[in-house]
């Protein structure tokens, strides 16, 4: 059942409708994906000429693209990819289980969480990406659950957890700024990554967090059945079966070890899991799997597109791609509240 047919609403689409709906957004986003991709590969603020990169691509050119190409290019389009999905089909999963188009790894305080936990493993064991995933996933857990125990002492409506939540993330990314102040040499870039950045990432980088993301979305998918029942309301859910309680923190865990596994390859990144879930719930609204299906696609577009205007913005400098999220995420979200204090809901 669809969301929105799940709340009643009149233009819901007709089950017969689904399957054509769900195709028309998901090719569209792979051909975008491809074409971004392929830009991420050839176009950039190197020396080196786009045609030699395409060379590089078949195993020619000159031995600069090839390094360019294999060296920067590819890690930060496989980050890109990596973080971009893991972001978005978090974001997704929380707004499902926690009832609430606002919920995001951002404003939830998860990404923060996390990026100060990556902090704390760069003192640690300086240089290993396995302790910087573990610890950013404790950090991503350890914020999600200082979030939901306040909500719970102050008020459970949507609006307290939000507000939470921003709250939550102000006092981590407060942590953040002091260590990156006393030990600036945690990280190569600051600004990159209490804003997100993707120019760091590395292939053992990428190495390490693929098979977790793996992980992550396969658990996603076992919870995707309940998912689908939660908008029905918990009374609904809990009478076809399902335990609410059990499936909405396994749900929010998902959501949160997905989180960590984006803020461990390019720092804080924002806004991907705001944007992308509410912008795939206007496309989709035939239930909880295919929003995950255009998320993994549509995900990714979003992070490289950003990624690439960064890039070439201001040739030869080059801005970090939580800044230009920044600009498109921060409006989107205003729009948002917006509509919630006119009263309208999907």
């Amino acid at each position: 059942m669809g969301l929105a047919a799940a709340r009643g609403d009149k233009d819901a689409p007709a089950a017969g409708d689904r399957p054509a709906s769900l195709v028309r957004p998901l090719v569209a986003g792979l051909a975008c994906l491809a074409a971004l991709v392929v830009s991420s590969l050839l176009v950039g603020n190197s020396a080196v000429a786009a045609a030699d990169l395409a060379a590089a691509l078949v195993g020619g050119g000159p031995a600069a693209a090839r390094l360019v190409l294999w060296q920067v290019r590819l890690p930060r389009v496989l980050a890109a990819l990596v973080c971009g999905s893991a972001l978005a089909v978090s974001g997704l999963t929380l707004q499902v289980a926690l009832g609430n188009d606002l919920a995001s790894p951002g404003l939830m305080g998860v990404n923060s969480g996390a990026g100060l936990a990556v902090l704390v493993a760069s003192l640690v064991a300086p240089g290993l990406a396995g302790p910087r995933l573990t610890l950013a996933f404790v950090g991503a857990m350890g914020a999600t659950a200082v979030v939901w125990l306040v909500s719970r002492a102050a008020g459970t409506s949507r609006s307290t957890l939000v507000l939470v939540g921003v709250a939550v993330s102000s006092v981590f990314s407060a942590g953040i700024d002091a260590i990156v102040t006393v030990r600036p040499d945690l990280v190569a870039d600051r600004v990159s990554f209490t804003l997100g950045g993707l120019q760091g990432a590395s292939l053992p980088q990428v190495a390490v967090a693929a098979p977790v993301l793996a992980a992550g979305l396969l658990g996603v998918a076992a919870l995707s059945g309940g998912l689908e029942l939660l908008p029905l309301g918990d009374e609904t859910a809990a009478g076809l079966g399902l335990d609410v309680g059990r499936w909405r923190v396994l749900a929010v865990c998902a959501s949160a070890g997905l989180a960590a596994v984006a803020v461990s390859l390019a720092g804080v990144i924002g806004f991907v899991g705001l944007v992308v879930p509410n912008a795939v719930r206007r496309a989709w609204d035939g239930g909880v799997r295919g929003g995950l299906a255009l998320c993994l696609v549509w995900g990714p577009c979003l992070l490289l597109g950003c990624d690439l205007l960064a890039r070439v913005l201001f040739f030869p400098y080059e801005l970090p791609v939580g800044l230009v999220l920044s600009f498109v995420g921060a409006p989107f979200f205003v729009w948002l509240l917006a509509r919630r204090r006119r009263g309208w809901r999907e």
